[in-house]
C-alpha cells in the first residue's frame, strides 16, 4: 500500500499556533479565537467557519462581566 501522505511529524504534534502555516501575522476571526481557547491551542476550526457562535461567546463573556460588576456594586452599597 502506497500513500502520498508525507506530513512532517513535528507539525502534527503540538499547538496549531506554533505551526509554520498558521502564524503569519494574519488576523484571525472570532471563531478561530474561541476555538483556540476551548481546545487549548490545538485546533482553530472547532467551532466552524460561521462567526455567529463566536459572537455569542463574546457577548456572553461581556454580559457575565457587566452582570458581575453591577452585582458587586449593588451589594457593596447595601451594608
Amino acid at each position: 500500500m502506497k500513500t502520498d501522505f508525507d506530513f512532517p511529524k513535528k507539525d502534527l504534534i503540538g499547538p496549531v499556533v506554533f505551526r509554520p502555516d498558521f502564524n503569519n501575522f494574519e488576523i484571525i476571526n472570532v471563531n478561530q479565537a474561541w476555538s483556540l481557547f476551548f481546545s487549548a491551542g490545538q485546533d482553530d476550526k472547532v467551532l466552524g467557519e460561521e462567526t455567529e457562535l463566536g459572537k455569542f461567546f463574546t457577548n456572553l463573556l461581556i454580559a457575565v462581566g457587566v452582570t458581575g460588576t453591577l452585582w458587586a456594586i449593588y451589594f457593596s452599597n447595601l451594608g
